[in-house]
């Protein structure tokens, strides 16, 4: 039993991390910080959390925050904070690719390290394919400002058109074309912009500051254009009730938009290449995290005045609401800056897992194929090729709900996780050096525990359901495949890649 939690010396992490040029300062991890969180999340799950959802039969499946979605906002930076500061203390310390599953190899050991790169499957895979979901969202709004309406059918898929409360998007279960008694509905923009990202990363892409620095600049212009237009169109009567659901809705809207902050953890494998990491690496997570909060903040109180609040519940919120109040050139900007944005965020996370399937296959958890890099290119591409097939699949017939809340468990589940692995390497080594060490020790990872704990309580029992579905299908792989190859536990240095 006592195997099971083997922990991947430090040392060895630290050693797979030399050989890299120290060259971001504050001001790149901030600007890659904002890169990596604004994305699906403020553009797609922002209509759910103001407005709730509920199932074609008007069961309520969650309260809706209202025009206090401000609060769930802030609510969240504040959740989000205290782990960004366990992320920083151990990033410090183990600047290696594998991010929050590294972590807990070297602090918890390899039975919840399996635990950790199996949810972050769900954060980077299952999640892409939400954000692929409100990508084909906002690309038809793009469209139909060129007076280009693609067929609904082939624009949404199976299990989105089944769960709509909209009588003409439910309606496709009967009105769309049928093969052998089966309606044919598929989100083919979806499935396309996946296998064209797939295609490009089989390649190799070469990220860079500047590059994402004019990403971010496309993102806030165009989040600036919606508040700005939409500011001088807001009617006050639409935040009265302000807070329509209480407490709860406010706490069930924070657990469905926590996809909104989903990927600063992302910032955390740039310890390698930073400049003074223990003053620039806190300094870039959390000031990144402050300003995207308050940018969700203002968004989101503009959102839920120009407009009622019920009517934001859709793929494309801050689109639709532009609509809604009769700007539609400001919407076509808002959709045309969103599928830039989008692009880009499913670049990014198309580009992560498979390094974490590769990060694991090194350790013998995964099969020896996943290591493999392509000759030429030097990019894994079979474990891209399998992401991106298992994405687009997902993206063709998936209903995007119901996948915020699997990757919103999953993923809060790592950041419990990292907030324990820091308390527990503290007691183990309290003196081993730390180059960040997290402030108010006891409050911060018992806090940042307990918060993780409160958000994930505010998704609906389908989303347990799933993980709990979700975990058996990992542990039943782990048992047969990944225990009996580990490299730690058979004492044997990590795999070398395989070249072919």
């Amino acid at each position: 039993m006592n195997s099971l939690f083997s922990r991947k010396p430090i040392a060895a992490e630290s050693e797979t991390a030399s050989g890299l040029k120290r060259t971001l300062g504050a001001f790149d991890l901030v600007m890659l910080a904002i890169g990596a969180v604004i994305g699906a999340g403020i553009f797609a799950s922002l209509g759910t959390a103001a407005a709730g959802e509920v199932a074609p039969d008007g069961t309520i499946i969650r309260a809706g925050a209202g025009p206090a979605l401000v609060v769930s906002f802030l609510l969240l930076g504040l959740v989000c904070g205290l782990a960004a500061l366990c992320y920083a203390e151990l990033a410090a310390m183990i600047p290696q690719a594998g991010s929050a599953y590294a972590y807990t190899y070297a602090t918890l050991g390899e039975f919840l390290a399996w635990v950790i790169g199996w949810d972050l499957i769900l954060e980077y895979a299952v999640g892409n394919i939400a954000v692929a979901v409100a990508w084909s969202g906002y690309f038809n709004s793009l469209l139909s400002g060129f007076g280009i309406v693609l067929p609904p059918h082939l624009t949404h898929g199976y299990f989105q058109v089944k769960a709509a409360t909209d009588p003409a998007i439910a309606g496709l279960l009967q009105s769309a074309p049928q093969i052998a008694g089966v309606p044919v509905i598929l989100n083919l923009p979806a499935f396309m912009v996946v296998a064209a990202v797939t295609v490009l990363l089989c390649y190799g892409v070469r990220e860079s500051v500047r590059a994402n620095a004019i990403m971010v600049g496309i993102k806030l212009l165009v989040l600036g254009v919606f508040v700005v237009v939409g500011s001088q169109h807001i009617d006050t009567a639409n935040y009265t009730p302000f807070a329509p659901n209480g407490w709860r809705g406010i706490h069930q809207g924070a657990a469905i938009v926590f996809f909104a902050y989903i990927g600063f953890d992302a910032i955390s494998t740039a310890a390698e290449e930073t400049k003074n990491p223990q003053r620039n690496l806190p300094l870039g997570i959390l000031v990144g995290l402050a300003i995207c909060t308050l940018i969700y903040m203002v968004v989101g109180a503009v959102a839920t005045g120009l407009v009622p609040y019920e009517q934001l519940r859709s793929s494309d919120p801050l689109a639709r609401a532009l609509d809604l109040a009769g700007l539609k050139t400001a919407s076509w900007i808002v959709a045309a800056g969103a599928v830039v944005s989008m692009t880009a965020v499913l670049l990014v996370f198309q580009y992560g897992q498979p390094r974490i399937f590769y990060a694991m296959a090194r350790d013998g958890l995964l099969p020896k194929w996943a290591t493999r890099i392509h000759p030429k290119w030097r990019v894994p591409r079979v474990t891209t090729i399998v992401t991106g097939v298992f994405v687009a699949t997902g993206a063709l017939v998936a209903e995007e709900n119901s996948i915020y809340d699997l990757t919103n468990i999953g993923t809060l589940a790592a950041f419990t996780l990292v907030c324990l692995g820091v308390l527990a390497l503290r007691l183990r080594e309290p003196d081993r050096p730390r180059p960040f060490r997290v402030p108010f020790f006891w409050f911060v990872t018992l806090g940042g525990t307990a918060a993780c704990l409160y958000v994930m309580s505010g998704l609906p029992s389908r989303a347990w359901s799933l993980f709990g579905v979700w975990m058996v299908v990992g542990l039943v792989i782990y048992a047969l495949y990944g225990y009996r190859n580990s490299r730690v536990r058979q004492g044997l240095p990590p795999r070398a890649p395989e070249i072919k």
